[in-house]
């Protein structure tokens, strides 16, 4: 099953599929994760990438298509995956589907305020060693600023400082929400509550997934 984590930055896309891939098994796909390696490794697409990133700009489609679309052809995604931050606009769907066309496809998209998010990401810190996050209201530290983990220093990201967030939060409106509209007509598109605490989302979340999971079973004992 290819399953897809739709929602602004902050509404917790990451931790939903981390949740997904410990109960489903499924290898969770950040195209965040993807790129803050490729920018730490210095690669030639990290490169690139980096500018767009630290401007809260949404990396070109082609640089995040080959990325992606590397980690896809891997083993471990040949029964199903978890994309988070991918796709974010109609062209990347489309692209999507010409290179993962077989598995199920369901879209969950998590919804919460803008006032709710702004104060999710300017809250964010991220461990300098270990990349563990931590939020400071949902998700705190045990020491401040200091990783419960490797004992690292936390640091706020350059695209978690309220300005940039503002630029992030209009981007995503701009580029990624006509999507909605896109997968509502292939009647695949499922709104999730996200005002919530982390578990309660997760329900709801699993009840749609065991909905479609059933449905998909259900398909290809037909077949």
């Amino acid at each position: 099953m290819k399953i897809i984590l739709l929602g602004p930055p902050g509404s917790g896309k990451g931790t939903q599929g981390d949740l997904i891939e410990q109960n489903y098994g499924f290898p969770k796909i950040s195209t965040g994760d993807l790129l803050r390696e490729a920018v730490q490794e210095n690669t030639p697409l990290g490169k690139k990438a980096e500018a767009s990133m630290n401007r809260g700009d949404l990396v070109s489609d082609e640089i995040v298509m080959q990325m992606v679309e590397a980690r896809l052809s891997r083993e471990d995604c040949q029964k199903g995956y978890i994309l988070d931050g991918f796709p974010r606009n109609i062209n990347q769907a489309l692209l999507l589907e010409d290179i993962s066309s077989q598995q199920a496809e369901v879209v969950l998209d998590i919804r919460l305020s803008e006032k709710k998010l702004i104060e999710r990401l300017s809250s964010r810190r991220i461990c300098s060693q270990c990349g563990n996050i931590y939020n400071l209201f949902m998700k705190a530290p045990n020491r401040p600023d200091e990783c419960d983990v490797c004992s690292a220093v936390l640091v706020q990201r350059q695209d978690d400082m309220p300005e940039v967030i503002m630029e992030r939060l209009r981007v995503y409106r701009q580029e990624t929400e006509p999507l909605i509209a896109y997968y509502r007509k292939k009647a695949n598109y499922h709104p999730i509550e996200g005002d919530k605490e982390i578990e309660p989302v997760f329900k709801d979340i699993q009840a749609v997934l065991e909905a479609e999971l059933t449905k998909s079973n259900r398909s290809e004992a037909m077949r």
